[in-house]
This record gives C-alpha cells, structure tokens and sequence, in this order.
C-alpha cells in the first residue's frame, strides 16, 4: 500500500504508538518566539525542568512585538533571551537580527524535506512548503518537545488538493492572480473546519510552477481550513532555494563518487540531481491512500478577499468593489516576503496612495528589507506614502506596528480576518499584496491593474 509524504514523515521518525490512534514521533526542530515559549519556560522551570533536549535543533526568535511596547513584552522577550543563554541557544535572533518566524527560519535553511517541526505558534505549517511535516502545537506539548525533542499526534491522514490550469495545461496562474487567491479560494470551497486533523497535500501543475515563496503562502494558510499542517512534494525548486545550505555536503558526496579519471571537476547539476533524488524519499506514493481528494481548476479564478469574520467567507474582489478601508497593511508570515513586496511595489511605482488612507508595510526579515532597499523597493513604498517598519508580527495579531480603531478597516495580506483580530472592534478583510497595493491606491478594494476580466 502506498503512503502520502506525511506518513513518510511519520514512518522516519516513529517513536512509540501508546494508543491505537496515536504517533509518537521525534522532532528534528522545535521553533520558538517570544509569545508562546515564556509560558513554556517558566512552567518547566516551576516543574524543576529547565533543560532542552538539544540546543542545536532549538531556534527561537523574538518577532511578535519586536522592539518591546511596555514591561509586559520586555519582560517575555527576557525570558526567552536569557532562557537562550541559560542552555546555549546559539540560533537564537534578538533585537536587530529577528524576523517574522515562518520567513527567518526558512530563510536560515532551518527546515527541510522530511523534517518534523513544532511550535508554539498556528502558522507553523508553513514550513510544510518545504515537504516537512511542520504543526502549531500547545504550551503542553511545546513542553515536551522542548524537554525530550518528541511530540504526539493523531495518525495521520492526508486530504490531497490537486490544483490545475485546464486552459493549455500549462501550471501557470491567470495574470493577477496569485497563491494567495489560490488558498483563499480553498478555505472557501471546504470551509474553515473542512481539513481538521488533517495534512493538506497540494500538487499538480500550478504547484510544481509555484517557487518556494508561493509554496510558504500556500501551506501557511492550511490551518484556516482547520488542518494539522500543509505540505508540498520536495522538488528541483527545493533544491535550488536550499542549495546554499546544502551544497557543500551533496558536492562531496558527488566528488567522492566521481569516476572520471580525466577530470576532478564536479558538475554542480549532478549534485542537485544527487539531492533531489535523496529528497524524494519524501514525496508520495503514486497508490498512496487519501481521505479525499479535492480537484482545482484555476483557469478561471479571480482575485480574492474575505467579508465577514472567518477566513472562509470569500468573495471575489470584484464584488467587494468600492468597500471603505482606513488602513493597507503589506506583511506578515503570509505576504511578507520579497517576492510579495516585488509585486505590491510594481504597482504602487510611480503612484500615490489615497489621502483617505495609511499604509504599512512590514519586510518579513532583515534580509528581506535589504534586498528590498537594494532594489529600490522600499523607496517605492515610502515614496507612494507608505509607512515602512521593521520586520514584526505586530500588526496582524493586533499587538503593535498597526493596530486598528474601533470601527476601522483594513485591506491586508495577513492570514486571519477574525473578529478584533487587528484591534478591538477592527474589519480585516484579507487579500493578494497586487490587491493591497491597488486598493491602497483607490482608497477603497479593488481589483490591481495587473487583473482584468
């Protein structure tokens, strides 16, 4: 019988099943920031557990409210700091060196194809981009992770999300449509329970076309449709993000395999192949078994955003035509990344957002907003009128960096639309960065210029 990636995931690092319906696995990383950990922390160190499992496989980060707002934050962006030190953290990103989690830990090659990750934190199964099996956990089972580096969970079952282009067959998105819209889409069609305790496997076409920061989008909203993680076969766009991190061993190996006697030079293309083929132990079965199957078809899906107060209620943009916004946020660990900024900036060059408005936007790490400021985007932004601020979770949870009125409204690329989620009594209504911009220009949602029925 075949199997899916998660429960090849499962099988490589099965610890125990002390129940019929229960894995217990071991965890190649356990991510940290400093909302969720401190309560970890100061609850072993009640219980006379303050150790870690494996300081090496711990990587922590302070990114929600970044730099501290009051002694309330301090004190939990000092409790994991001092935490790091206490047990030798070495990959642990302070004041000036941290970035939004589910973007930095990617970003330092933290994550691979067959890792399994936990964290305290929903947004976790971004990483599943990556063909890792990656899940917000409780300060329960953060826990145990921390302390013995195991975590347990449901069997797993998979719901695999085949998504196509049936106009030439070609992968590609409709211009102006992006990853984004492809998952809001999904949360609409199975609704914000439809994958509960369940991995939600994206493949075909489009997602083989999509690179890695697609990918980061897409699975890091599988949690508002109610899933334990998302995920996505490792494949040659894996290997190139990973390659600066992984080079040096897979040309070794490749070196020491070398047969030609007439030449000591490695070709660089046979060891990605090398890595690719290593990697695909953790892609699935062409039998395996899925507990459903959900066919997309994209060719005809348009720009997107969300009404209301759950993630599934979605509407194209195009109906929500001329909605009043007080705010644009461009961030977080859905949007936040440069190919997001790339886009959100081609269209706000040259142009200036409406007077009726204020818009923020937050690169989701320090690397992001170099490269950013080297290729003149930040400047497009402030020069459009934005506010650019340091990389932050702030806004999106409504804890710093953008917090909303009551009765307020924000066009934004963040993940979650929930009642007050931005700040008391605020409308968040999600959307694409290209739709951000453009409304942000307007003054109101509309559609970008880079979309036309």
């Amino acid at each position: 019988m075949g199997k899916t990636i998660a429960e090849k995931i499962f099988d490589a690092h099965h610890v125990d099943s002390p129940f019929g319906d229960i894995d217990v696995i071991s965890l190649d990383a356990v991510f940290c920031h400093e909302i969720t950990t401190p309560i970890a922390i100061t609850d072993l160190m009640a219980r006379g557990k303050d150790r870690v499992f494996d300081p090496s496989k711990i990587k922590a980060v302070i990114d929600h409210v970044t730099p501290a707002k009051d002694s309330k934050t301090a004190m939990q962006g000092k409790i994991l700091r001092d935490w790091a030190v206490r047990h030798k953290i070495k990959d642990f990103f302070d004041i000036g060196r941290n970035g939004v989690c589910h973007a930095i830990f990617p970003e330092k090659g933290f994550v691979r194809p067959g890792f399994t990750i936990i964290m305290g934190d929903s947004h976790t199964c971004t990483h599943g981009a990556f063909g890792a099996f990656a899940a917000g956990v409780g300060t329960t089972d953060l826990e145990v992770g921390i302390l013995k580096g195991v975590c347990a969970f449901k069997k797993t079952e998979s719901i695999k999300v085949y998504i196509s282009n049936s106009v030439g067959g070609s992968g590609e998105l409709p211009k102006g449509v992006y990853a984004k819209d492809v998952i809001l889409s999904l949360i609409g069609q199975v609704g914000v329970n439809g994958a509960t305790n369940k991995v939600l496997e994206f493949c075909g076409p489009v997602v083989e076309k999509m690179t890695m920061d697609q990918r980061m989008t897409l699975c890091n909203m599988a949690v508002e449709a109610g899933a334990t993680s998302g995920i996505c076969a490792p494949d040659m766009v894996t290997v190139e993000y990973l390659w600066q991190f992984i080079k040096d061993d897979y040309l070794s190996n490749a070196q020491n395999g070398f047969k030609d006697k007439h030449s000591s030079k490695v070709d660089e293309y046979s060891a990605k192949r090398m890595a690719l083929e290593d990697f695909s132990r953790f892609t699935p079965d062409s039998d395996a078994i899925y507990s459903s199957t959900i066919q997309m078809d994209v060719s005809e899906l348009q720009p997107l955003v969300t009404f209301g107060y759950k993630p599934d209620q979605v509407k194209p943009v195009a109906e929500m035509e001329g909605t009043r916004i007080d705010q644009v946020y461009i961030g977080s660990c859905t949007n936040g990344r440069l190919e997001d900024l790339e886009i959100a900036a081609s269209i706000l060059k040259g142009k200036k957002i409406s007077d009726s408005v204020r818009g923020v936007v937050s690169p989701a790490t320090p690397d992001i907003y170099s490269q950013a400021l080297d290729k003149g985007i930040i400047k497009i932004f402030m020069d459009a009128g934005f506010c650019v601020t340091n990389p932050t979770c702030g806004a999106c949870l409504g804890m710093s960096n953008g917090v909303l009125a009551d009765g307020e409204v924000c066009a934004s690329t963040t993940n979650r639309n929930f009642n007050g989620r931005m700040g008391k009594g605020g409308m968040v209504h999600l959307m694409s960065p290209a739709t951000a911009a453009a409304s942000a220009i307007k003054g109101y949602i509309t559609n970008s210029e880079l979309y036309s029925l």
